[in-house]
């Protein structure tokens, strides 16, 4: 049966993003029932919704009033997802204030409450709503942190919706474990993407094909799921998650310099960046030109191994380590044999291990893998989209920090 979801839009300019979220929700098997508040009609009108959705829409709590709709569709629900939520719906919430169709499902609803935050900045920053997000996280509801960017006019700052696709990622969350949706709240995990850069001069370098896809979906499903997450970036095109804190770097070297500063208040450190093994001995200075004085061979030297001295210096107890390791077979084993042998030098807790090839693992939007468990546990997680292994990867970190 497919998961029954609420979605419900606040009267903000943001609201036409959530027919995009709408959108995400229906294709993937959801069954949707829009319920906006009245001045989000303003914005965009029901027959939109209607359209969209394939169900009736209104606001009101007078209509269709023999199925009680004010107490049905909250009961009904699998998850209330309210985008935009605006700084009244944010308080109507917190207070228990019930004046319209969507206020009353709110409180009715008895499975999990999700709010995509959009405001002007000042209105975010208020005391009076950071109390408001404050009291509605206290009683398990998932407010998400908006986005920093351009807001309305010229105005520019932390109040945008988060991306349609973040939060819809935000909603497999808390249809994936609705016992505990939140499961990382209070938690801080850090996560490294991408692919570092050494550079032989100005124009030439040693990488690799990470696109870090892998590492910003383990960032996004981590925010989904309450955590605070760090995420060091290394040559990444892609958006910033919403609410994450963004460090960026481009060789090993800085790496694991921003890991090492990161790592020592954090609950997990993740690393799912490629950090390339080797590095110019001596970058030249200025491009390296054809003819005389073109080197015959560029000396190399190793960097440092981020992972196993993040494993190995743990400043905090019961720090939670995770690392990635792209393998080829070859004369002397298996993906997974070399998957084991990188689990035991490395000494980390889960070691994600995925076969890499022309079309298999990087800069692709599915993945593959075996999580390798320093407990001798091997969890096999089938191709699909690198949200679904994120999800496994938390799955398993948070049932470490519990125990």
């Amino acid at each position: 049966m497919a998961p029954t979801v609420v979605l419900g839009v606040g009267g903000g300019i943001a609201a036409y993003k959530a027919c995009e979220l709408l959108r995400l929700l229906t294709e993937s098997g959801h069954d949707v029932r829009v319920v906006p508040t009245r001045s989000a009609l303003t914005f965009v009108g029901a027959p939109t919704w209607a359209a969209l959705s394939g169900h009736p829409v209104t606001s009101e709590v007078w209509d269709d009033v023999h199925d009680v709709p004010h107490v049905r569709i909250g009961r009904e629900a699998d998850l209330v997802v309210v985008a935009p939520a605006t700084a009244d719906l944010l308080a109507k919430a917190a207070h228990g204030l019930a004046d319209d169709l969507l206020t009353n499902v709110l409180l009715t609803a008895r499975c999990p409450v999700l709010m995509a935050p959009a405001m002007h900045t000042e209105m975010w920053l208020h005391p009076a709503t950071q109390a408001n997000v404050a009291t509605l996280r206290s009683r398990g509801v998932v407010v998400l942190d908006p986005a920093v960017g351009r807001l309305t006019g010229a105005d520019t700052g932390p109040g945008r919706l988060p991306e349609p696709g973040e939060i819809f990622a935000a909603c497999r969350a808390a249809l994936h474990r609705p016992d505990r949706p939140h499961d990382l709240a209070g938690r801080t995990v850090v996560v490294s993407a991408g692919g570092t850069r050494e550079h032989l001069d100005p124009v030439r370098f040693l990488g690799n094909r990470s696109s870090g896809r892998q590492g910003y979906a383990l960032a996004t499903t981590a925010l989904a799921r309450g955590a605070a997450v760090t995420l060091v970036a290394a040559n990444v095109g892609l958006p910033d998650p919403a609410g994450a804190t963004m460090v960026r770097v481009v060789s090993a070297e800085e790496l694991h310099k921003a890991m090492l500063e990161a790592a020592a208040d954090a609950d997990v450190v993740v690393m799912a960046a490629a950090v390339a093994d080797f590095r110019p001995a001596a970058p030249q200075q200025s491009k390296i030109k054809k003819g005389a004085g073109e080197p015959s061979a560029i000396p190399l030297v190793r960097t440092p191994d981020v992972l196993a001295e993040l494993a190995a210096t743990r400043p905090r107890p019961g720090q939670v380590v995770v690392g990635f390791a792209a393998e080829t077979g070859d004369a002397d084993g298996d993906v997974l044999t070399h998957g084991r042998a990188k689990l035991a030098a490395k000494g980390c807790d889960l070691l994600v291990v995925n076969e890499v090839g022309a079309d298999t693992g990087f800069e692709r939007p599915d993945n593959a893998a075996v999580i390798l468990g320093a407990d001798g546990t091997e969890r096999e997680v089938p191709n699909g989209p690198k949200e679904a292994l994120a999800h496994v990867v938390w799955d398993l970190v948070a049932d470490r920090l519990t125990s």
